[in-house]
């Protein structure tokens, strides 16, 4: 994350973090933010960051990344946000996620429609997918909505 921040910030680009408590205190915040939003704990994080979001772009991670792409793809499903949701699938990374989402589908205990991503195989797309919807101040729409 720390890598993704001044890459931003070498772009001319801004910064808003969010972190719990916990965290700052053990010094593993990024100190040098345009914004550092500290909260009580991780959901409390997760909420703030889809709150704040106008879509989500996903790249290969860990646990953190799996954990937070597992909490927006159902709070998508069930309405609590209709942001976009871009799986960034370098080399294949995400192929065993996929997978395994497709499983779920197989098995009925998904809806297809229900993945609520669109995967993209390198950053520029991702990019690309983003621009390609509209914003209206308020949240983003797909470019074929607009009125």
């Amino acid at each position: 994350m720390g890598a993704m921040a001044d890459a931003a910030f070498a772009a001319g680009g801004r910064v808003t973090g969010v972190i719990p408590r916990a965290l700052v205190e053990r010094e593993i915040a990024h100190r040098g933010l345009t914004q550092l939003i500290e909260v009580n704990g991780m959901h409390e994080r997760k909420a703030e960051m889809t709150r704040r979001a106008n879509a989500f772009l996903v790249l290969p991670g860990g646990l953190g990344t799996l954990d937070e792409m597992c909490e927006i793809l159902p709070w998508a499903q069930l309405g609590i946000h209709d942001k976009p949701v871009v799986l960034i699938n370098i080399a294949g990374y995400w192929n065993a996620f996929l997978g395994m989402l497709d499983a779920a589908v197989d098995a009925g205990f998904m809806r297809s429609a229900h993945r609520g991503l669109s995967v993209v195989p390198d950053v520029k797309e991702a990019c690309d997918t983003v621009a390609g919807f509209w914003h209206d101040g308020a949240k983003l729409y797909p470019a074929h909505s607009r009125p």
